[in-house]
């Protein structure tokens, strides 16, 4: 049982009492179309961002790399230090014909903000903000020093961070991490994260003729299409195992203090199958034996196209077939030895000519569950919510805590405001305004209690 914990009411109030300031800055920042992928809203999210910790008396910077700038905001004092790690870019808002309302334009509908980034980061940046504005308003200054690094390229795998963290690293250094995102689940119980996969993505290209041809060839002349299935058919067996050599190597199970803490965690069987209408998990698992793949590599393919795919009948013999696969990694695997397995595996196959095209990768990352600070915001969190979190040891998702756990040694909790409805990375992404309240308020008493 979590030890309980005396809150401080006053840091609660003064957010829900400003929620509507608040919906009114994150829809203003919502209106940047700030997508990375497409390099669109950059200048204009940076000079938000900074605008924003100035507004409340952070000193900032932006800190050029080899792609967008990070944010780097500097304020209060105290003993301790705080690092808020969180992103302004978002992922592209296509396709747009599946949002109700156009994706840069906000819009509030039965107690939830609609836009893109509104939850996945902007919503949890604000959050932190607000966060912020609530300790300064009930102890008319921040009880510790508070550092904030908002990058802007976490979206497209973070290919510029490492270096900048390496470079800042006197200016970064603190006690602990407050993550970018967290979550309440279907219960209403907050989530706590203590780590995050790694992954390696890839594009595969087969090619076999120099252009497509009438599929009344098809007797003499190779489809890439089947080449292609054929292909990734070596990959997974049917019970959802990964079968190329050297591929988990140098994995790990779980500690003991993970494997509790996986014990721990509640069964959600029930309610992947509700949503998504399934009959079973992958591989037939469940319980605690479903949980526990956490700590496994996956194969996924992301996407795969091939020929002819429009309305009615064009009999063709596809000339290349291309698929995006993504691998989420577990700790102490490698990208870039997954890339070269990956390779090897095809050779063996006979698919040779299979090009594999790598595209980004970052490694898996885990705190200690016994690190203090993980017990102290379970504590605020089970007071907060009125109900047992669920602290997780690693989730399926990837982020760019490695570089910050290996250069910074501090410990990273993800204290959030989504839930499962979210829609994060799909049309109609929203923010409840009650999970805003709720998600700022124990950051603000998280942040108190620590100092």
């Amino acid at each position: 049982m979590v030890a309980a914990f005396e809150t401080d009411p006053r840091l609660g109030a003064f957010i829900a009492d400003n929620l509507d300031r608040y919906v009114e800055e994150l829809s203003a920042l919502a209106r940047i179309p700030s997508v990375a992928a497409h390099g669109t809203g950059i200048d204009d999210a940076v000079a938000f961002v900074r605008a924003a910790f100035e507004r409340r008396g952070f000193t900032t910077r932006a800190v050029p790399t080899r792609g967008n700038p990070v944010v780097v905001a500097e304020g209060g004092a105290g003993a301790r230090t705080v690092l808020l790690y969180n992103h302004y870019d978002v992922q592209p808002p296509e396709p747009l014909d599946a949002w109700t309302t156009p994706p840069f334009e906000p819009a509030l509908r039965d107690g939830a903000l609609y836009a893109r980034g509104v939850i996945d980061d902007k919503g949890e940046l604000v959050a932190r903000l607000a966060a912020l504005d609530a300790l300064r308003a009930v102890h008319g200054a921040l009880p510790l020093r508070i550092v904030a690094a908002v990058e802007g390229e976490e979206e497209i795998g973070s290919p510029n961070l490492e270096p900048f963290i390496a470079a800042n690293v006197d200016a970064l250094r603190c006690d602990a991490c407050i993550w970018e995102a967290g979550t309440v689940d279907d219960h209403g119980r907050p989530n706590l994260w203590l780590g995050v996969r790694g992954m390696a993505y890839v594009e595969l290209v087969a090619h076999t003729l120099a252009h497509d041809a009438h599929s009344g060839w098809a007797h003499v002349l190779p489809n890439a299409a089947w080449q292609l299935v054929h292909a990734l058919a070596t990959l997974k067996d049917t019970a959802d195992n990964v079968l190329i050599d050297g591929f988990e190597d140098g994995v790990q199970p779980p500690s003991p203090a993970q494997e509790r803490l996986l014990a721990a965690m509640p069964d959600e069987d029930d309610d992947y199958k509700r949503e998504y209408g399934l009959r079973a998990l992958a591989g037939g698992r469940s319980g605690l034996d479903a949980r526990r793949r956490l700590f496994h590599p996956t194969c996924n393919i992301s996407g795969i196209w091939s020929g002819y795919t429009g309305e009615g009948t064009k009999t063709v013999i596809p000339g290349e077939a291309r698929a995006k696969l993504d691998f989420r990694l577990v700790p102490e695997q490698n990208p870039a030895q997954v890339v070269r397995a990956l390779r090897a595996h095809l050779d063996a196959h006979g698919f040779g000519n299979v090009e594999v095209h790598f595209a980004e990768g970052q490694r898996a990352a885990t705190a200690d569950p016994d690190h203090p600070f993980v017990a102290l915001t379970a504590r605020v969190a089970r007071a907060v919510y009125g109900t047992e979190p669920v602290v997780a040891p690693i989730v399926g998702g990837t982020g760019p805590a490695r570089f910050f756990l290996e250069h910074l040694g501090a410990p990273f909790v993800s204290i959030g405001c989504s839930y499962p409805g979210a829609r994060k990375h799909a049309p109609d992404e929203n923010l409840r305004l009650d999970d805003f309240v709720r998600g700022a308020t124990c950051i603000a008493q998280v942040l108190a209690a620590f100092a």
